[in-house]
């Protein structure tokens, strides 16, 4: 009787044998490179590469300015200097990063999908990037993104989390779709409140059952011309940094409620109870508080709107400025959901102002670009305050604003030393 050979199993046996090979002589490689046996180096996951050999630089890595500074690696956070946020619409290298998660691998644009679901849709939809791209009107906003704990690091008593100290800001050029003619193809029910965003990232525990971050925003912010629904970044596709290959972006509130890496929209009949939606993550006293207070959860409130804030960005703090020398002074203001209505510095410590040179912004939840020229009394030390003011007449308080237990919502005004003579 004639044995049956297995169609292909040569080829098959022959392909085991080179992937053996080949991992036998890449362990052997990086064994070397180290200097130092791989203990249990056949018991290595398939494709999985040690960590002596990941690349944990994050400026080759998110291709960024080296001057970013590092606060967290585990997840990736970086924040930028301010006078690397001079430019009037913010550059992917020296965009700052806040993740809750690990950022996802092998993204794959061909069979990326969003759907949208819930309680509060007349019918779920499941739509491809091609869908997203070629079925909706298209639009480019600049944007303004600025991590709710910006300015973390000046709160006494410390407040738990990455210690930003003003670098966690950002406008860049956002195009995609508007939100709301999603949501207008999916149908809205009446009971809508809320959406709330799910992504690709995962948890650091690397359980699948969790999130990392789970937010989302009120209908009616939803449905603004400028919440986007989007897949470049000026001009480009968005870096996975930030959110490749579809982003949620909500200019104006804390931008951990414009999810990145999206592939899930739920629209609620309720507050959203995703992750870090629940206190005191992204919340504050709803009531002021004496620095050091324990506040209890359902005494905290979520956080929409950013609070009105600017940023000197020329020049850099500890600028050397001779005599009889004019000083050009510049930067942005922005105010959530609001515009800036002035821009004012100070070189006396706020004893007196002088006003800004103001644009106004390109676009509704746009930063704002103000200019000023100085002039120094005399030699020595000097310190330039900034302080903005909104179109609801609220300005920036001069030092560190009410205490809250996270530290979110630092606008005090900003400075930079200067030295002249």
């Amino acid at each position: 009787m004639k044995k049956h050979i297995a169609p292909n199993s040569s080829h098959k046996q022959e392909s085991n044998g080179r992937r053996n090979f080949l991992k036998k002589s890449s362990m052997a490689v990086m064994a070397a490179s180290l200097g130092i046996e791989i203990v249990h180096a056949a018991k290595l996951p398939t494709n999985y590469v040690p960590l002596a050999f990941q690349d944990s630089d994050p400026f080759k890595l998110f291709n960024k300015n080296k001057e970013l500074i590092v606060l967290n690696n585990k997840p990736w956070n970086l924040e930028t200097p301010p006078h690397l946020l001079d430019d009037k619409i913010t550059p992917a290298d020296k965009m700052f990063v806040r993740n809750n998660g690990l950022i996802p691998e092998n993204v794959d644009v061909n069979t990326w999908t969003l759907t949208v679901d819930g309680e509060s849709v007349s019918q779920s939809k499941t739509y491809s990037l091609s869908d997203l791209k070629s079925k909706f009107k298209n639009y480019t906003y600049q944007l303004t993104l600025e991590c709710g704990g910006n300015g973390r690091s000046e709160f006494f008593p410390p407040a738990s989390g990455n210690q930003w100290k003003v670098g966690a800001v950002s406008c860049a050029n956002w195009t995609g779709i508007r939100l709301k003619d999603l949501l207008k193809d999916v149908g809205l029910k009446p009971d809508a409140v809320y959406i709330g965003y799910h992504s690709a990232d995962s948890h650091l525990s690397n359980d699948p059952n969790k999130e990392p971050i789970s937010r989302g925003v009120p209908i009616a912010k939803a449905l603004q011309d400028e919440t986007l629904i989007a897949f470049e970044m000026n001009g480009s596709p968005i870096p996975i940094a930030h959110g490749f290959p579809l982003r949620l972006v909500a200019g104006g509130f804390p931008a951990s409620a414009s999810g990145k890496w999206l592939n899930r929209i739920s629209v609620r009949n309720i507050i959203h109870d995703g992750a870090k939606m629940e206190a005191p993550s992204y919340r504050v006293p709803c009531n002021p508080v004496a620095p050091g207070t324990e506040v209890s959860n359902e005494d905290m409130c979520i956080i929409e709107s950013m609070p009105v804030k600017s940023l000197i960005t020329y020049p850099k703090s500890g600028a050397m400025i001779p005599m009889n020398k004019k000083l050009e002074i510049r930067g942005h203001a922005w105010a959530g959901e609001l515009e800036v209505k002035k821009v004012q510095v100070s070189i006396d410590f706020g004893a007196t102002w002088q006003d800004c040179l103001l644009d106004p912004p390109v676009n509704r939840l746009a930063w704002q670009h103000f200019k000023t020229i100085l002039n120094f009394p005399k030699e020595g030390y000097y310190e330039v305050w900034a302080k903005a003011t909104d179109t609801n007449g609220t300005s920036q308080p001069m030092l560190v604003p009410g205490w809250n237990p996270k530290g979110y919502l630092n606008n005090a005004c900003h400075r930079i030393a200067v030295k002249v003579g």
